[in-house]
C-alpha cells in the first residue's frame, strides 16, 4: 500500500470546506432568528451541525490523518469518523430546513422542487442510500479498488468525499429531520438499518478472518481495522437507531363510543 505524508498545508486545505460550511450555517441560523424571533432556530440543531464539522476536522487533521496514511487501523478510524459519526451529526443539524427558512420565497420554492423531483428522490431512496454507503464497502475492501484508490493522493480525497456524502445520505434517509419525499415509514427504515448493520458485521468478520479481503497491509493491521469497524460501527448504528426511534410517532387509533369516534 502506497502511503502519502500528510502535510500541514494539505490538512488545512482539507478542513477548509467544512469550516466554511459551518460559517455559512451559523450565518443562516442568525438570519432565521432575526426573521422569526419567536420560532428562531434550534440551538440543538446548531450544536449538532458544529459537532459534525468538528468530527470531520478531527478525521482530516493530524494525528488521525497521519495515522490513516500509515496504518490500515488509522484508515478505519478515519472511515468511521467521516462516514458514520460526522454525517449523523451534520444531518441532525437539518441544513436543508434551515435553507428553506432563510432563502427568498423564489429560491425556497426552487430548492423544494429539486427535493421533490425525480432526480432528487432517487438518491434519497433508502435502497440507493444503502448501496452507496454500506454496499460500497464490499467493493472497496474485497476488490483491488482500495489499493488503487489509496495509491495516489487525489484518491484519498475522493474516498473521503464518498464516505462523507454517502454517510450523510444514509443518515438523512434513515433519521434526518429534513424533508425527504422518498422516505418510507419507520418500520421500513428499521429494516433498512438492520440490513446495513448485518452487512457491516459480515464485512468486518470476513476481513478479520482474512476471507477474500484485498487490502495490501499487514495481517495485524487488517484484523485491528476489522475490530474497529465492527465495534465502532455498532456504536454509530445504535446512535442512528436512537435518532430514528426518536422520530417515531405511533398512529392514534379511534374507537367508537356512544355513536361517535373518540381518540384512544
Amino acid at each position: 500500500m502506497n502511503h502519502h505524508h500528510v502535510t500541514d498545508h494539505a490538512a488545512l486545505f482539507a478542513v477548509l470546506p467544512p469550516v466554511l460550511a459551518l460559517i455559512a450555517y451559523l450565518r443562516l441560523a442568525r438570519r432565521a432568528r432575526r426573521r422569526n424571533p419567536v420560532a428562531g432556530w434550534s440551538r440543538r440543531r446548531t450544536a449538532c451541525f458544529a459537532i459534525g464539522v468538528a468530527l470531520t476536522a478531527v478525521a482530516l487533521l493530524p494525528p488521525v490523518a497521519s495515522f490513516a496514511h500509515t496504518d490500515f487501523r488509522g484508515h478505519m478510524v478515519q472511515h468511521l469518523l467521516i462516514g458514520m459519526y460526522a454525517p449523523l451529526a451534520l444531518v441532525l443539524g437539518a441544513p436543508v430546513t434551515l435553507l428553506l427558512r432563510t432563502l427568498p420565497v423564489a429560491g425556497a420554492r426552487r430548492l423544494s422542487a429539486v427535493v421533490h423531483s425525480g432526480p432528487g428522490r432517487l438518491p434519497a431512496h433508502p435502497v440507493t442510500a444503502l448501496l452507496l454507503s454500506t454496499g460500497s464497502l464490499v467493493v472497496l475492501y474485497f476488490t483491488p479498488l482500495y489499493d488503487a484508490v489509496t495509491s495516489w493522493a487525489a484518491g484519498h480525497w475522493l474516498l473521503h468525499a464518498h464516505f462523507l456524502l454517502s454517510g450523510c445520505l444514509f443518515a438523512h434517509v434513515i433519521a434526518g429531520p429534513d424533508p425527504a419525499p422518498a422516505r418510507p415509514g419507520v418500520r421500513a427504515r428499521l429494516v433498512i438499518l438492520g440490513c446495513a448493520i448485518a452487512v457491516h458485521a459480515v464485512v468486518a468478520q470476513l476481513m478479520y478472518g482474512g476471507f477474500w479481503v484485498n487490502v495490501h497491509a499487514p495481517v495485524a493491521e487488517i484484523r485491528g481495522g476489522a475490530e474497529i469497524m465492527y465495534y465502532g460501527g455498532d456504536i454509530a448504528e445504535l446512535l442512528l437507531a436512537a435518532a430514528l426511534v426518536s422520530t417515531w410517532r405511533p398512529e392514534r387509533r379511534s374507537r367508537p363510543v356512544a355513536g361517535r369516534a373518540v381518540r384512544a
